[in-house]
């Protein structure tokens, strides 16, 4: 159990970054304290597995494909006819790794599907770091797609500078700009890519701070505005036009010693309205935001 309280509080400190990195560490901590567990019977087998699907679901609120990941191995193992524990261990290790590999061509998939939407000497804009987004651009870049890129710093940890220096590194064309000038260079791009931490079932992506902002300058600029994501970062839990969580984190990432008389605030993630999005860009293809609850419904049932 300790180290599954390792796994959270990294999680939840920020040590491990990235939707996608939180549900791989989750999925990975699972599957170890599986291997060690001292349960008898698959009721207290069940019992540790969901202490610890708890215990991580806490570690962070906008993780909805470290959830799903979750409880879709959990709920294999409510299913499975099997009793014996040691079977049962095996069977949420072979879950976690079809579960993992299954992620990954996901992302796969979603970044060719993205990477056709580049043509060449087109400006792409993107914020924060997305690895779906940022798979998709060095795809085309190995299609033999000449284009550059502008990337904001993405206040206040900076995230930007990791994917301006990821396409760097692969001789793709970088103008890294503060979070303040979007306004001036938005109209400069094709079109704008996000990546996304969760989207509700109305087509509503919730994503890093600054997000939401930068789809009304697109819209008001008239530039599409895509996101990128696997569709297993759908929230299920969430039926409103807004995602009622939004973690805030540390001020100090702002103003290290602020005076005491200050409020700083410092939310982790905004809302954008699916009006501005005009497609996702997933696994299946290009959708409308708007069908995204009943694509993910027909590919993924058990979501629901």
């Amino acid at each position: 159990m300790e180290a599954i309280k390792e796994t959270a509080r990294k999680i939840g400190n920020l040590e491990i970054k990235g939707a996608r990195n939180a549900a791989l560490a989750a999925v990975n901590a699972i599957q170890v304290f599986a291997q060690q567990s001292t349960a008898e019977d698959k009721t207290s087998f069940l019992a540790e597995l969901t202490q610890i699907q708890q215990l991580l679901f806490n570690s962070r609120e906008t993780e909805p494909l470290m959830r799903n990941a979750l409880s879709y191995l959990i709920g294999q193992i409510q299913q499975s006819s099997i009793q014996k524990v040691s079977e049962l261990c095996t069977l949420l290790s072979v879950n976690a790794d079809k579960f993992l590999y299954e992620l990954d061509a996901s992302r796969n998939y979603a970044a060719e599907i993205g990477a056709k939407c580049i043509q060449h000497e087109m400006t792409i804009f993107t914020h924060c770091h997305s690895s779906t987004a940022t798979l998709m651009l060095l795809k085309a870049k190995q299609d033999g797609k000449n284009f550059k890129v502008i990337c904001t710093e993405t206040r206040p940890t900076l995230q930007g500078r990791i994917t301006a220096c990821k396409l760097a590194e692969n001789d793709i064309a970088v103008t890294f700009i503060v979070d303040s000038a979007s306004r001036a260079y938005v109209s400069k791009a094709d079109f704008v890519i996000v990546g996304a931490d969760a989207i509700t079932p109305n087509g509503n992506v919730v994503n890093k701070i600054g997000t939401s902002g930068l789809a009304v300058l697109a819209h008001d600029v008239h530039k599409p505005f895509y996101v990128i994501s696997e569709l297993l970062k759908l929230d299920t839990t969430t039926h409103y036009n807004e995602f009622e969580n939004i973690e805030q984190r540390n001020p100090d990432d702002i103003w290290k010693d602020a005076p005491q008389k200050i409020n700083v605030q410092n939310p982790a993630f905004d809302v954008t309205p699916s009006r501005y999005i005009h497609n996702i860009i997933c696994e299946k293809g290009l959708i409308q935001p708007q069908n995204v609850l009943d694509i993910t419904r027909q590919f993924y049932p058990w979501l629901f």
